[in-house]
């Protein structure tokens, strides 16, 4: 199992398969939604363990919402117990993406402090803060480097988590196996990722106007169309095995000409 090295335009494509696979069921994918809203506003009001909590279960939900998207695809309808179907299948594998997941983020949480964080916080929690202009503006742009950075490493490190959660649950793959394949799937194909990262991007902006409704789309679809960018990567055995070879075609095309 290898990821497969598309070109640029397929950004735009996921994209697209996404809307497609969102307006199958738009009005049920939007209740889905809105249900994992609520529940990570829940957890959010449980002390101490409700945020590592909701970072443990995200995979399996995630899992839940491709499921979904699968079902769909196979001509099959939208259920809302897909979105469980994470704790009936690779239940172990989703968790431990989950706390490997957790550590990260505590890990990114270290490197904004030792990048610049730490000198900030130092002085907003100080009693007696430095009124020095010059030392200010110093923490305030290691402040800035370190939130840039985390930011990156956050987005990147959830990219991962994301597209390992369907390898693990559709191709059954231990969860490091799972990350290195998906570490290789954004090498190979930077481009794509790129395209689809500055689309999605513009189409945020029309969406938050007016009044962020368009988000009620969108929402779904950066979830639909993850799917379909997993579809594309590691498409199943069978379409590879049915796809004809270079030197197939060429034969095909040479019997044609005769």
């Amino acid at each position: 199992m290898e990821p497969q090295r598309l070109q640029p335009g397929r950004g735009w494509e996921w994209i697209k398969q996404g809307y497609a696979l969102f307006m199958k069921a738009p009005l049920l994918w939007i209740v889905l939604l809105m249900i994992l809203f609520f529940a990570a506003i829940i957890l959010s009001y449980v002390p101490v363990i409700g945020g590592p909590l909701a970072t443990l279960l995200m995979p399996l939900m995630l899992a839940g919402l491709m499921h979904g998207c699968r079902t769909l695809e196979q001509g099959e309808e939208l259920e809302l117990a897909h979105l469980f179907s994470g704790f009936y299948k690779q239940t172990g594998r989703l968790i431990t993406l989950g706390g490997i997941a957790l550590i990260g983020q505590y890990l990114i949480l270290g490197v904004m402090m030792v990048t610049g964080g730490a000198a900030l916080v130092g002085i907003l929690m100080s009693p007696q803060p430095d009124a020095d202009p010059a030392v200010l503006i110093e923490a305030l742009s290691g402040a800035i480097f370190a939130v840039s950075l985390g930011g990156a490493l956050y987005l990147f490190l959830t990219a991962v988590i994301q597209f390992s959660t369907l390898l693990v649950y559709f191709n059954g793959a231990p969860p490091i196996q799972a990350m290195q394949l998906a570490f290789r799937a954004f090498i190979y194909n930077i481009l794509p990722f790129l395209v689809y990262g500055i689309i999605f991007s513009l189409l945020a902006i029309f969406a938050t106007l007016p009044l962020a409704l368009g988000w009620l789309v969108l929402w779904p679809v950066s979830f639909t169309s993850l799917y379909a960018c997993y579809r594309d990567i590691f498409p199943l055995v069978a379409e590879i095995s049915a796809a004809p070879q270079e030197g197939e075609a060429s034969s095909s095309e040479d019997q044609a000409s005769l």
